[in-house]
Formats: C-alpha cells, sequence, structure tokens
C-alpha cells in the first residue's frame, strides 16, 4: 500500500503540474502563443480551381486566367526571444540598401530612397500588442506577374523561409485579354480583389467557369508543412462563344473610324452583327467617348441602352398593316408638300422645306422613310382601335422578350392603350399613335431590333442571339447551346416576302444608298431620330440624335443581320449617311470572306498572263511550259503557221534570232533587250533570202 500510495501522490502532483502549466500558458504567455497561431497556417486549406477559358468561335483565346500576386512583409516574424528587435534592426540595416536597390531595378518607377521610406514605416509601425513592426506590410500596393514575383524573391532577406525572413504572399486568378479591348464588355471582367465575376459572359456562365473548390490538409512534420491533399478541385470549363475575332475587329474599326471622323464626333457607338439562321452574334460593338476623346467599351449599350429607335420602326408598322391586310403594295397616299397636320400636331417629312414628296406609292413611303406616309397610313387603318395595332407589333416579335444570359438586358417597352392613367408616360391621346408609328413613344435597345430585322431576312423565323454555342473540358464538347427559336413565324410569308422586297429598294433606290454594295445586294432601313438628353429633354440648346441603319446581306441570300447605331449632337445627322456607311464597310468586309472572284476580274493592260521566255532555248521553254499546263499561244501560232514569219516580239534576242534563223530568215539585231518590232510583220510567206530586222528594247 505504501508503494502505491506514494505513485498516487507522484501522479497527482504531475497532474497539478499540467493544469498550473496550462493556467500559465493561458493566461501569461496568452499573447505570445496567440501570435504564433496566427503565423501558422490552417489546418485545412481550400484549393481554388483554374478558372476556365473563354474562346471566339474559331477556339481563339478571348480570355484566360494567369497568376497574379500581392506581396508583403512580416516584420514581426524573424523576431523572437532569443534574437530580439535590436538584432532584427541590424539585419534590416545591414540589407536595406540592397532590397531597395533590387526594387528599383524591377519596379524603376520609385526610386530606391521611396521604397527605403516605405520600408522603414512597416519596420518601426507600433502594433496594438505594443510591438514594433507590421505583420502584413505590402511591399508594391498593386498585382504583379509571375516573373517579377519570383525576381522579388531573390532579393535578400525576401528569400528566406516564410516563418523566418517575413516575406509572404496572396495568390490571385487574373484574367487577361490576348485581344485587348475587343468585345471587352461582352465577354466581362472580373473584380480583381475578390476574383468575383463582374459582368458580360463571365458573370453569366459564372458557375460553369469557376469550377468546384478543393481541400487540403496541411501538417507540420519536424520543421516542414506537408500538405495532404483530401479533395481535388475541379477545374471550370471553358465556353465557346459565337464571337468571331476578325468580325469583331471589322465592326471595332469601321465604327471607332466612322465616330472620329469631324462631322459625326459621336458621343456613343454601336454594332451587332448576327447570322442569320442561327441567331449567332458574330460580333457586337460597344463604343463610348471617354474625357480624352478616345473610344472605349464601357457598358454594353447594345443589350442595355433603351430608346425612341426612330423610322427603323417604320417596318415594324409597315409589317402589322401588311400582315393584317389593310394594306398593299398598289396603294398610294397623299404626303402632300411635307407638312400634315395630324391631331393638332404637325408631322413633316424631312424633305418638308423642298416641298415633299406629294402623293406616292406605300413601297415607296418606306423607301424615303416619309414620316407623314407612314402615321396616315396607320392612323387611318388603326386609330378607331389602336389596341389591335399595339397587339400587332406584339405579334411580329418586336415587343419580344429575348431572355438574354447577358446581365443589363431591357426587354423593350412598347405601352397599349390606357387613357385613364394618372401616369403621364403611359397616358395613351390621339397623337400617340401616328408618333409611335414612326419609332416614338417607345424604347427599344438595339439587340430587339436587329432580332426583329433578322427575322424578316430569315423568312419570318425569329431566333434568339445567342452567344456561347458550347462547353468544353479537356478538349471534349460537354454541353452543346443549340439555336432557339423564339417565334417560328413572325407574320404571313406573302407579307414578308413583300417586306424583304421594300427593304431591298430602300437601298438601291432610297435613302439607304450608301450602305449598299457594286458586288452584292442589300436590304435594310434608315433611322434618324431626335432623342431626350439626360434629363429627359427634348429641347436643350444641342438637338441630340439617334442615327442608326439596320438590315441584312446577301439579300437574296440572307447570311447576316447587321444594325449600326450612333448618337450624336447637332447637325449634319443622318442614318443612312453615317450609321448606312459603317454598315456598307462591315458588310463588304465581312462578305470578302466569302466572296470567290474570278481570275478574269483581275484582267488590265499590266496584267501579264504568259510567263516571258527569258535567255535560252525557246523550244525548250515550250517544253516546260506545256509540262506546266501554261499554254504558250505562238507555240500554237508556229504549229500552225509552219511556211509563215513568226511573232518573236517580246522575245529575248538569243530566243528571237534562233527562230527567226530555224525558218531561214537571216536577222539583223538594233539595240539591246526585248524585241520591240520586226521589220518583216508575223504571217507573212517565208520566201528565200528574206532579212529580217529586229529592234530591241
Amino acid at each position: 500500500m505504501p508503494r502505491y500510495f506514494a505513485i498516487a501522490v507522484v501522479l497527482t502532483l504531475i497532474g497539478f503540474a499540467i493544469v498550473g502549466k496550462a493556467m500559465y500558458i493561458m493566461t501569461l504567455k496568452k499573447d505570445y502563443w496567440t501570435q504564433v497561431a496566427n503565423r501558422l497556417k490552417r489546418d485545412s486549406v481550400i484549393v481554388k480551381p483554374n478558372r476556365g477559358n473563354i474562346l471566339s468561335c474559331d477556339g481563339q483565346l478571348m480570355a484566360s486566367s494567369i497568376p497574379e500576386y500581392r506581396v508583403f512583409m512580416d516584420f514581426q516574424a524573424s523576431t523572437d526571444d532569443s534574437l530580439g528587435i535590436a538584432r532584427r534592426d541590424s539585419i534590416w540595416e545591414e540589407k536595406m540598401d540592397s532590397i531597395c536597390n533590387g526594387l528599383n531595378k524591377i519596379f524603376p518607377h520609385r526610386s530606391p530612397e521611396e521604397f527605403k521610406a516605405h520600408l522603414l514605416e512597416g519596420l518601426h509601425k507600433v502594433q496594438k500588442n505594443g510591438k514594433a513592426g507590421a505583420r502584413h506590410w505590402p511591399i508594391v500596393k498593386r498585382r504583379i506577374d509571375y516573373n517579377t514575383f519570383c525576381e522579388i524573391h531573390q532579393l535578400p532577406i525576401f528569400r528566406e523561409r516564410t516563418y523566418k525572413g517575413g516575406f509572404h504572399w496572396e495568390e490571385y486568378n487574373a484574367r487577361r485579354k490576348p485581344f485587348g479591348s475587343l468585345g471587352r464588355r461582352t465577354i466581362g471582367d472580373l473584380f480583381g480583389e475578390i476574383d468575383s465575376a463582374k459582368n458580360g459572359l463571365e458573370l453569366a456562365f459564372d458557375k460553369e467557369l469557376r469550377g468546384i473548390n478543393g481541400l487540403m490538409h496541411r501538417r507540420k512534420v519536424l520543421s516542414k508543412y506537408l500538405d495532404i491533399p483530401v479533395l481535388a478541385p475541379i477545374d471550370g470549363c471553358d465556353i465557346v462563344t459565337t464571337i468571331d475575332v476578325g468580325m469583331q475587329d471589322l465592326a471595332e474599326r469601321a465604327l471607332i473610324e466612322e465616330l472620329k471622323d469631324p462631322q459625326v464626333h459621336g458621343e456613343m457607338g454601336v454594332a451587332i452583327l448576327m447570322e442569320v439562321k442561327t441567331g449567332d452574334v458574330k460580333a457586337i460593338v460597344n463604343m463610348t467617348r471617354g474625357e480624352d476623346g478616345e473610344y472605349y467599351e464601357m457598358v454594353n449599350n447594345a443589350i442595355s441602352f433603351r430608346c425612341e429607335p426612330g423610322s427603323v420602326f417604320k417596318t415594324a408598322s409597315f409589317l402589322v398593316a401588311l400582315d393584317d391586310g389593310v394594306i398593299d403594295t398598289t396603294m398610294t397616299i397623299n404626303t402632300g408638300c411635307g407638312v400634315m397636320e395630324m391631331h393638332g400636331r404637325p408631322m413633316k417629312d424631312h424633305n418638308w422645306r423642298r416641298g415633299g414628296y406629294g402623293t406616292i406609292s406605300v413601297p415607296r413611303a418606306l423607301e424615303v422613310s416619309s414620316n407623314i406616309g407612314v402615321s396616315w397610313m396607320i392612323d387611318k387603318h388603326y386609330g378607331s382601335n389602336p389596341t389591335k395595332y399595339v397587339q400587332g407589333l406584339y405579334r411580329i416579335g418586336i415587343h419580344e422578350d429575348l431572355k438574354l444570359p447577358i446581365m443589363g438586358y431591357h426587354p423593350p417597352y412598347i405601352r397599349m392603350p390606357d387613357t385613364k392613367t394618372t401616369d403621364r408616360a403611359k397616358y395613351w391621346s390621339k397623337t400617340t399613335l401616328p408618333w409611335m408609328s414612326i419609332g416614338y413613344e417607345t424604347q427599344i435597345a438595339p439587340i430587339n431590333t436587329v432580332a426583329f430585322y433578322n427575322a424578316i431576312a430569315n423568312d419570318g423565323k425569329m431566333m434568339q442571339p445567342r452567344f456561347v454555342k458550347q462547353l468544353v473540358k479537356n478538349g471534349e464538347v460537354i454541353k452543346e447551346y443549340e439555336p432557339v427559336v423564339l417565334k417560328e413565324q413572325i407574320a404571313k410569308p406573302q407579307a414578308i416576302k413583300t417586306m424583304q422586297t421594300i427593304l431591298e429598294h430602300v437601298v438601291s433606290q432610297g435613302l439607304g444608298r450608301k450602305a449598299g454594295s457594286k458586288k452584292f445586294k442589300v436590304a435594310g432601313k434608315t433611322g434618324t431620330a431626335q432623342v431626350a438628353d439626360q434629363h429627359g429633354s427634348y429641347h436643350s440648346g444641342v438637338t441630340r440624335y439617334w442615327l442608326s441603319f439596320c438590315g441584312f446581306f446577301p439579300a437574296d441570300d440572307p447570311r447576316y443581320t447587321c444594325i449600326v447605331c450612333i448618337r450624336k449632337s447637332g447637325l449634319p445627322a443622318s442614318g443612312g449617311g453615317m450609321s448606312g456607311v459603317v454598315f456598307h464597310h462591315i458588310a463588304e468586309g465581312v462578305m470578302a470572306r466569302h466572296l470567290k472572284l474570278s481570275v478574269d476580274d483581275a484582267r488590265d493592260t499590266a496584267s501579264v498572263f504568259i510567263p516571258s521566255v527569258k535567255k535560252g532555248d525557246a523550244l525548250a521553254a515550250n517544253y516546260v511550259l506545256r509540262n506546266l499546263q501554261v499554254k504558250d499561244y505562238r507555240a500554237d501560232d508556229y504549229k500552225a503557221s509552219g511556211k509563215a514569219v513568226p511573232d518573236v516580239t517580246g522575245m529575248g534576242a538569243r530566243d528571237a534570232v534562233y527562230l527567226l534563223e530555224s525558218k531561214g530568215i537571216k536577222t539583223k539585231l538594233k539595240g539591246r533587250g526585248k524585241v520591240k518590232a520586226q521589220s518583216i510583220y508575223a504571217g507573212q510567206p517565208i520566201k528565200q533570202g528574206m532579212v529580217c530586222e529586229l529592234t530591241l528594247e
């Protein structure tokens, strides 16, 4: 029993010692061990996957992730009870100059003295616990790439292990766009600091691009940390867009060139190019003038900027009337002298100062974009029942919600007749219908207008604009986004056919001539609308215009639909003369990739289709040409006229002499070079003793 009692006493004392030590650590040494714990990595660490790439329709890289770093210094890492602050300061005093000189070589925009002052500030910064030295002091205040990170990591002190030297970093997935700002607002951006999607396709397909986080346990073995994978991260998918880099670049350059024109000096420009059969958006450009006068992709106005579309809306009004059968192409309209009173307000044509158009046919009213012709026609047939007209607009798809995946899209706003509302913006008066018919009193984004015209080009089938075709993982397609049909038929086939013809005439013999091409047929409609300023006023001193042209090409077999919109202040202002010019450049540039012209079109007076035979044997040269399947018309002449003087003009002196003397004709040479003329004309019968003088040049 005494032995057991002694053992019990010893174990009790050991227990009290352990409890006492624990209390000591929890109280007196609490701050020290808290700092140690803060320096240690977490036991379970989330491993971020690689974000997927965004590709063009032909596989070119439009957005990709690369690592970027923010680097920091823990000035307390090298201090412990054995070294002390004095030892730490002496180490930094010894290495400070070489570190600052090294940083200056990496970042030349800051001097060594500036780096030194910045590091000393962090070194002597007093913390809340009374200790000197910042724990998370930024060495540079921006992200750096991998190569720069490696250079900094090689500097004195910074090359030491994290818990000894104090150099540590945070890694981010940065997005890089090889084509710069090309399609930037459609592709989208990330919030840099938190690696979160900001807008565009980056946001719309954030879940697919982001992937799934992994998990890793970190354990300390001896003096090193061992990473033990628990759950491997799953990288994000790549998305294949419908954007064509070549077409996007072409549309952007054409639009910016017109915006910069001194007569235009546009505030904003939009261009959308869509494939007719599939609805694929091949190019989408959003340019806004910055404070420096240059143009940048700031806002995706193509899908978000709703405004009164102007005369491009007249096509919708005509299609409703054609589809309802209230008009046909044989009818005429008396537009008078270009000014007509519509329920107490004057309606004017653009040429009213020149006397107007007088009596014109229904198709001609659209060709010359007559406000009176369109508004009078709609008011006559729908004035007593405007609801039927608005229902017709809904039916033909101009009001369709496209349900785009990109954030910021605003569906069209076309209100139904309501005379009882107290909301002035919704109130329906007698003048609402005629002005709505010509593109006012409505709010429509460019993407809806181009989708509507695309349906006309597609024989009445309305396609949803498609931005993404596929999701790809490790080279394999894991999901296909098929073209989506929003409306099988927006109007009767005959009405669609008639509208296609009228739109073609708008370009060939109407106000849209500048949008046309000599190589292929173009169909479309111009639009010039006066728009409100930022305060909602139309009369603030300077008139602002929304210029547009929307159409498709080639008109006889439509492949692409395109809309170009420009916002500018003051005159001159012409939808056909300004937006139409951009449309022309885009259409010709796109079709140049498809047209296969005959080589005969390149023939001119300077063209050489038969190779010249230089010094050497002409018969041997003919043998070579025949084997190369190059026909030499002179060789055929020689065979057909064996007893006639051959034509040697253009030959070298040696070949010409050989050929003539082989026929028994003596030759005399005058000058140097190739034969320019011969004294005996080709085709004459050969006679004995003939002498032919050759003039060389």
